[in-house]
Parts: C-alpha cells; sequence; structure tokens
C-alpha cells in the first residue's frame, strides 16, 4: 500500500516592493490504496473491492524543493538594492533537465566568472532545481523501503555526496556575498570622498593660470572620473550631485573657454537630455512597472553625470524629465498601494482554505468512499490556493504554516485509516484461506442436497468477508471457486443419469390424474383423495421443465376431488335437516325458534363478509399482501357458502308453514 510522505515548501520571504514576486505553496495530494478485486463462484459472483481514486496531482515540486532547501540551510537572505537591479537574471526553464553534477559544474563556473550581486537569482534557481531533483530520489527510496515491509519510522534518508558539494559552493558564496555586503559601505564611503576630493580639483580649475587646452583637458579628466566611482551614500547623492553640478556650471561660466568650444559641448549634453527625456517618456508603455522603475533609476543616474545645457533649454528640459519621472513613480506607488490591498485579499482568501482543510481533517470519516471524496477536495483546495497570489510579508509564512499543518494532519489520519485497513485485509485473508479448506473438504461429498447448502452457505460468508490485498486476491478466490466448481460438476454429472427415471415417473403422474379424473370419490369419501395423495408423493421427481405444469395439473384435480365431495355432504346435510322438519310438525314454536337462529347466523355471516372483504383494501398495501389476500378470499367463500345453506333452510321452514 502506498504512503504519503510528503512536504510543503515554505513560502519564498518577500523582498522591497521593487521586485515583489510571489511564490505559492500547498501540499501535495494524497497516495492512493489498491485493494483486491474478488469474484465469486457457481452460484453468485461475490466483488469486494477497495478502491482509492487517485486524482491529478497539484504540482508543488518547486516550493517543496525550496522549503528542503531552506531547511538543509542554504537560506541567500534578504535581497539587496544592488541585487534587485543587477541584470541578467537566472530564468525558471536555464536548468530544466539538468543533472545534480551539470547543477554543481554550472553553480562553480558561475561563482568563478560573475561578481557577486548579479548572482543572486542563479544560485536561488539552482538550489531549487537540485533539491527537486533529490527530494525525487528520497522519496523513491522511501517507498521502496515500506513497499519491502519497512515503516516510516525506520526510514533513513540516504546520504548524498552532491548535496555535500552543493553545500559547499553555496558556503563559498555566502562567504563572498557576506563579504562584498559588508564592504559595500565601506565602498560606498570611500567613492564619497573620491567625488568630495574631485569637486575641489574643480574648484581649483576655476583659479588655475594653466593654458586653456590644458585646463580643459584636466576638467575631462575629472568627468571621466567621477562617472567611474561606484555608489556613494543614499543620504549624501542628492547633496553631492547638487554640488558637482554646481561646480561645473561654474567651470564653464567663469573659464575664459572658447565660446565655440563651449556651445559645442552644450549642445552635445543638450542631446544628450534630450534623449533621455524621450526614453523616460518612452517606459510608460513598458509592460513591468518595476522595471519601468529600475530603468527610470538608471536614468537619473544619467541625468546627473551629463553635463549642464544651454540655460534657455535648462529649465524646460528638466520639467519633461520630472514631469516623465513622475507619471512612472506614480505608477510604482500605485502598483503597490494596489499590490498590498492585493495581498489583505489573498490573507482573507487563504485563510478561508486554511478553515476548510482544517475542517476536513476533523471529519470522522469511516469508508474509504469518503476519505476518496474528501482526498479529492483537498486537492481542489490546494490548486485554488496555488492560484492566490501574496499575503502580506508579515503574515504569508504565517498562513502557510496554517495551511501546511491541517493538510499533514488530513494525510496523517488518512495514513492511519489505511493502516487499519491493511491490517483487515491481513485478517479477512486468513478467514477466506479458511473458507477455501472447508470448501475443499466438501468437494469429493457425494451428501448432494446437504452439501450444496453448505457451500452455498460459505459462499455466502465468503461475501461477507471483506476484500484482501490484491497480490493474494486472485490466487485465494481461484482456490475456493476451484473447490467449488468441482463438487458442482460431480453433481452435475450425478444428476444426468437421473433424467431417464425423472422421465418415467412424469408417465406415472399423467397415469395418475387420469385415475382421478375417472374416479367415484362419493363412494369412496375423503379416504380415496388421501390414497391418492399418498401415491402422487410415492411417485419421484419427473423432468424439471414440465414440473410446475404437471403440479398444476395435480392440484386442479384434487380440489376438484374435494369439490365433489363437498357437493356431495352438502346434499346429504340438507336432507338430514328436512327429516329434522318433518319431527317438528305440529310445533310451530320449535320451528319459529330454528327460523331465528338460522337468521341470526345469516346476519351475522353478512357482517363477516363485509369485514373480510374491507380488509382486502388494507391488505393490498402491506407486506406479503398475495398471501394474505389469498387467504381472506377463500375465508369469504366459505362464509357465503354457510349463509346460502343457512337461506336455504330458512326457505325449507318457510315452506313447511305454508
Amino acid at each position: 500500500m502506498a504512503t504519503e510522505n510528503r512536504t510543503l515548501s515554505a513560502p519564498e520571504e518577500q523582498v522591497s516592493p521593487v521586485v515583489a514576486e510571489d511564490v505559492q505553496t500547498t501540499t501535495a495530494a494524497e497516495a492512493v490504496v489498491a485493494d483486491d478485486v474478488n469474484a465469486t463462484p457457481e452460484v453468485e459472483t461475490v466483488k469486494a473491492e477497495v478502491e482509492a481514486e487517485s486524482p491529478a496531482e497539484v504540482d508543488f515540486a518547486d516550493e517543496e524543493a525550496a522549503l528542503a532547501a531552506d531547511e538543509a540551510g542554504l537560506e541567500v537572505g534578504e535581497e539587496t538594492a544592488e541585487e534587485a537591479a543587477a541584470e541578467g537574471p537566472a530564468t525558471d526553464d536555464e536548468f530544466v533537465g539538468k543533472s545534480k553534477a551539470e547543477l554543481l559544474d554550472y553553480f562553480a563556473a558561475q561563482l568563478e566568472e560573475k561578481p557577486v550581486p548579479t548572482l543572486r537569482r542563479t544560485v536561488e534557481g539552482i538550489k531549487v532545481a537540485f533539491y527537486r531533483i533529490r527530494r525525487a530520489e528520497v522519496e523513491a527510496a522511501r517507498r521502496q523501503h515500506l513497499d519491502a515491509g519497512g515503516t516510516e519510522e525506520t526510514f533513513v534518508v540516504p546520504t548524498d555526496e552532491a548535496e555535500s558539494r552543493l553545500k559547499e559552493l553555496f558556503r563559498l558564496y555566502r562567504e563572498r556575498r557576506d563579504h562584498y555586503i559588508a564592504n559595500l559601505d565601506a565602498e560606498k564611503e570611500a567613492n564619497l570622498k573620491i567625488k568630495l576630493q574631485i569637486i575641489e580639483e574643480l574648484k581649483e580649475l576655476i583659479s588655475s593660470d594653466e593654458t586653456l587646452n590644458h585646463t580643459f583637458t584636466k576638467f575631462r579628466e575629472l568627468q571621466n572620473r567621477w562617472k567611474e566611482t561606484g555608489l556613494v551614500p543614499q543620504a549624501n547623492v542628492k547633496d553631492l550631485w547638487e554640488t558637482y553640478n554646481l561646480h561645473v556650471e561654474h567651470f564653464y561660466s567663469f573659464i575664459k573657454i572658447n565660446k565655440e568650444l563651449r556651445d559645442l559641448d552644450l549642445k552635445k549634453n543638450y542631446e544628450q537630455k534630450l534623449s533621455l527625456c524621450e526614453q523616460a517618456e518612452a517606459l510608460v508603455m513598458e509592460p513591468s512597472v518595476v522595471e519601468a522603475f529600475h530603468k527610470l533609476q538608471k536614468l537619473h543616474d544619467e541625468w546627473r553625470e551629463t553635463g549642464p545645457v544651454p540655460m534657455e533649454y535648462k529649465e524646460s528640459l528638466w520639467e519633461r524629465f520630472k514631469a516623465a519621472s513622475s507619471r512612472i513613480n506614480k505608477q510604482h506607488q500605485e502598483h503597490f498601494e494596489n499590490l498590498k490591498a492585493e495581498q489583505v485579499k489573498n490573507l482573507e482568501l487563504k485563510s478561508e482554505l486554511c478553515a476548510q482543510v482544517e475542517a476536513l481533517a476533523g471529519e470522522p470519516f469511516t469508508s474509504r468512499k469518503e476519505w476518496n471524496k474528501a482526498s479529492e477536495r483537498l486537492l481542489e483546495i490546494q490548486k485554488t490556493w496555488k492560484t492566490i497570489g501574496f499575503a502580506p510579508k508579515k503574515d504569508n509564512t504565517r498562513i502557510y504554516e496554517r495551511f501546511r499543518t491541517a493538510c499533514d494532519k488530513f494525510f496523517e489520519l488518512k495514513r492511519g485509516y489505511y493502516a487499519d485497513v491493511k491490517s483487515d485485509m491481513e485478517q479477512n485473508l486468513q478467514l477466506k484461506v479458511e473458507l477455501c479448506e472447508q470448501a475443499e473438504a466438501l468437494q469429493m461429498s457425494e451428501d448432494w442436497k446437504k452439501t450444496t447448502e453448505e457451500l452455498i452457505a460459505l459462499q455466502a460468508r465468503w461475501k461477507e468477508v471483506g476484500a484482501v490485498s490484491r497480490r493474494h486476491s486472485d490466487q485465494v478466490w481461484k482456490r475456493f471457486r476451484s473447490a467449488c466448481d468441482k463438487f458442482f460438476e460431480r453433481k452435475a454429472a450425478h444428476f444426468s443419469s437421473v433424467d431417464d427415471e425423472h422421465a418415467a415417473n412424469l408417465e406415472k403422474k399423467l397415469a395418475l390424474l387420469e385415475e382421478m379424473a375417472a374416479a367415484d370419490v362419493k363412494a369412496g369419501g375423503y379416504e380415496v383423495i388421501r390414497d391418492f395423495q399418498r401415491r402422487w408423493g410415492e411417485i419421484g421427481f419427473v423432468p424439471i421443465k414440465q414440473k410446475d405444469q404437471i403440479q398444476k395439473r395435480y392440484k386442479q384435480a384434487v380440489d376438484k376431488l374435494f369439490e365433489t365431495l363437498r357437493g356431495s355432504e352438502r346434499d346429504r346435510q340438507m336432507g338430514r335437516f328436512k327429516e329434522k322438519l318433518s319431527t317438528m310438525k305440529g310445533g310451530e314454536r320449535r320451528m319459529l325458534s330454528e327460523r331465528e337462529k338460522l337468521y341470526n347466523k345469516v346476519r351475522q355471516l353478512e357482517q363477516e363478509i363485509a369485514l373480510l372483504e374491507n380488509n382486502i383494501g388494507f391488505f393490498s398495501k402491506s407486506k406479503n399482501a398475495e398471501a394474505l389476500i389469498a387467504d381472506v378470499k377463500q375465508n369469504i367463500e366459505k362464509a357465503k357458502v354457510q349463509m346460502q345453506d343457512a337461506i336455504e333452510k330458512i326457505r325449507l321452514i318457510d315452506s313447511q308453514n305454508e
């Protein structure tokens, strides 16, 4: 019997609003417990099947792999702004189809070739792809262990040298990343000092006595050094850029530079800033609001690094660039406000799904059908969970853990139920083996009637016994059926030899019917009828096809004999009554008394007949109505005969008094 040992991955930690991407998580679907299908012997087919339908599973392999990686200690940490802005993120398809060895080789190569800030998404993708393969291997080993008779408690996860190498590469990456982050602030401070020094050197150029060409060359060198210098602390960016730009403008204003050269430089800067305005305006059409925001930041950096423009364009260019920036920033802000509202709604939806799973886990299911139906419902809930986005960052892990706990509880209870089913199957197998032994002990019996009844009883008990494991079902059923078939084949062979005897019995019964039709029952009375009944019973069976027909003719013949006998008996009774009346001549009082008794009897019989006929309407609505109605009708006919006799006697009395 297959078991479930699937876990759910924890949701990935949300990063800053600039790169808000969610990873949905839920539990895996349940396993299937296969039962046996039992057939039946000759008399009646027995089908006892334990089947659990397995609906298509929701694929949470990536989420499970992410959780497994985090549980193994491979958490990267919160994404920095530099990592978020890094180009060339890894895609989901990049690692599809790669083996663990290929993933590790690729990881090692990336560590040597790429800067640390650009590796985060690659590392995340590699660890998920690796642990997806690793979890599949562990699941296969677990199933093999359970199929071999082991238990969950005795299963030990096999070691993996590839996992050790992955952890070593990850340790190296994390060391470099930690070192990078630790040195990042110091590097920014150093860059700040360099840029402040460049500003000081700009100030000195204004009062320099050197030649114009030399001064302008020095100015270009300072501009290049400024651009080549890296990031500075965010708190100093604005003031630093304004100060730098101010002194650049001072340089153009106070230096005795060739006007044509100055105009050429201003025109070049104008064209560059005009292009930046156009690029900023084009970002409105960017499908990704987050990507548009990142690109806008780079455009602002370029704007700061670009020199002054002619004064008549300075204000209009800046207003145009600022207006485009405002639109992008507004879209960015609205995007994350909407995202926040959506996340609150997602939390409500996920809370409702948690409540539904908790309710399922609290239901006292007692049959395979109920468990299968509940499993299908849980799978639908998991699919729904998969379609819902983030909950708010502070609630995302908590709501996921609640959902996972409820799912795990459901599957734990289901595994317990099927463990009991497995135990019942083993007990059922023992019971069916015992039935096989009993059937085998009867298969050579020649007590056809008794043995047939005993085998039918064994088959009925077989139907009552529950299912057994599929691997034993066919074998034990064939054994039981073989024993039953052997007896019934022997019985069929035996009774095939009595067909001639049945045909002879049919001839005897037909002859007896003719004799009954010609008999004088009035002379012999009831003794004649009893003799016919005895002789009929002594004749054996007739062919089965003629059984009902010959029995019906016999019943009609017997009924006719009784009817004839009863008719003659009535004539005798009326004769005796006439003799009785002849003795009463001259005794009018005695005749009136006799007439009164007969009259009262007629009234009583009329009431009884009316009551019985009324009751027939009630009996037709009850169980076994046919037998009851036949009995009542017989009583009605009997009462009518008695009433007719009483009326006839009253008429005889009245004729005597005329």
